[in-house]
């Protein structure tokens, strides 16, 4: 498909119930156009991106001994981002036909741009697509640091108990490690005993990131510079990585275990899109919509503002609840959502279509 496709037309009529709704659906978006490649859009993306990696480090040379380098450590945070969106793109096979040049694309953007692991990351990101939001599949929801059911609360004690008590009120600094944790967790996945795809691929991808990274800063900085820069760099990539995850489904209904729902149901009930035009298109890397993401994941990017007034008004149609909100208001739900669980509010959790889908 080219960039100047023709704007899609109206939702199509509705179907049959359930199962048949996301056949028509989809039938009708493959008969768009819309799933068609956008090379142009790609290719320019990858290009300025990476030309703005190599930049990084040429404005690292040039301001020296300053602390103006904490603002080119914020500017690579945006850089690592984007990157890290190209590899996510990649990876649900948004960007080229070919299922190999994603493949590897992925890997480059994910191992060597940004020390993260493409196969850990897929695993977890198609498990979270399969179930998203359901208790039990969806490794998203599962208990960690945060807790997202108040079942899950109930089962801590001590410092545990009070902080899942209160742990609205630390979502945002919890952020700032994100970036930590995703390292953290790409290496204990290629480090570990299990099979992983192509580790011997990825390990020394990542290892020779991970390493030239801070030797490169403590060599053109002085060591306390170097230290700051890294310091900023990850908080600053934590926050925007994982601000853009969590709006689109924390908060969201969440589906008990074992519960059936229909496709286009369960994709649509648990996810959230988030208004703001081009700014939060960007800063969310087209993950603000995420309903439209969800129901068509190898769609690239652009398209997908594109295909929300289909979804809209097919959802309007079938009398399935379409949730978009604005930019902040989303993260408002999330720190209220985190208070609730450990207030013990078990009603926020009910599925709203718990009586007519529960078995």
């Amino acid at each position: 498909m080219s960039a100047t496709a023709s704007p899609a037309p109206a939702a199509p009529p509705r179907v049959a119930r359930n199962a048949q709704d996301y056949t028509a659906l989809a039938a009708y978006v493959r008969e768009s156009g819309l799933l068609g490649r956008r090379y142009g859009y790609y290719w320019t993306r990858m290009i300025a991106t990476a030309a703005a990696f190599a930049g990084i480090w040429v404005a690292v040379v040039l301001v020296g001994n300053s602390w103006w380098q904490l603002a080119v450590a914020a500017a690579f945070a945006v850089v690592l981002t984007q990157g890290a969106f190209l590899g996510h793109d990649s990876a649900h096979r948004q960007v080229f036909t070919s299922g190999a040049w994603n493949d590897w694309t992925a890997r480059i953007w994910a191992c060597a741009f940004g020390g993260l692991s493409a196969a850990w990351w897929r695993n977890k990101h198609n498990r979270h697509h399969a179930s998203p939001n359901q208790q039990g599949t969806d490794p998203d929801i599962a208990p960690g640091v945060v807790v997202w059911t108040a079942d899950a609360l109930a089962e801590h004690s001590g410092f545990r108990a009070w902080f899942g008590r209160n742990q609205g009120w630390f979502f945002f600094p919890l952020l700032t490690l994100e970036g930590l944790s995703l390292h953290v967790s790409s290496l204990r996945l290629l480090l570990g005993r299990g099979p992983v795809p192509h580790r011997w691929v990825e390990l020394p991808m990542i290892l020779t990131r991970l390493v030239a990274y801070p030797v490169a800063l403590f060599v053109l900085l002085p060591p306390g510079k170097a230290a700051a820069f890294i310091g900023v760099q990850m908080a600053l990539f934590g926050v925007m990585l994982g601000g853009s995850f969590a709006p689109n489904h924390k908060g969201m209904p969440i589906i008990p275990a074992g519960m059936k729902v229909d496709f286009l149901r369960r994709q649509v009930i648990t996810s959230r899109n988030i208004k703001g035009g081009v700014a939060v298109d960007f800063v969310m890397g087209g993950l603000n919509y995420q309903v439209e993401h969800h129901l068509f994941p190898s769609m690239p990017r652009p398209n997908l503002k594109r295909v929300q007034p289909v979804v809209r008004d097919y959802c309007e149609q079938l009398g399935v609840k379409y949730t978009e909100v604005g930019f902040f208001r989303s993260y408002r739900i999330i720190v209220e959502y985190l208070n609730r669980v450990g207030l013990a509010d078990r009603a926020a959790f009910d599925c709203p279509v718990a009586a007519q889908y529960g078995r």
